[in-house]
Parts: structure tokens; sequence; C-alpha cells
């Protein structure tokens, strides 16, 4: 059930486009409880994912 960090840093990114499956979200949760690198990485993916929706949301400010 171990999960290396390189495999959790792609469940985190498959897991901003996609619904992960049950065994794969369970192994990524308890690899981000345990793991403060790859859990600084998914908040940051998490941070930029929420903020680029805002810039699309928003449009281009540069176009009137």
């Amino acid at each position: 059930m171990n999960l290396a960090c390189k495999e959790a840093a792609r469940l985190v990114s498959e897991g901003l486009d996609r619904e992960l499956p049950a065994d794969e979200r369970l192994r990524l949760h308890t690899h981000l409880a345990v793991c403060r690198g790859c859990k600084a990485i998914a908040d940051r993916l998490g941070f930029l994912r929420r903020a680029m929706r805002r810039v699309v949301e928003r449009g281009d400010p540069g176009k009137s």
C-alpha cells in the first residue's frame, strides 16, 4: 500500500483533471498525511488550479 513520492505527484496531478478511483484516492491521502513534501506540492498545485480558474472566469483585462 506504500506509495512512492513520484507516484503520489502523478496522482495529485491526475486528480486535478479527473476523479481518482477509491483505491488510488485512499493511497494518495494516506501518503499526503505523512509526507510533507508531497502535501506541499499538492497544496501548490491546488492553489495554482484555483488561481487560473479565477483568471479564466474574469477574462482578459486587456481585451475591452
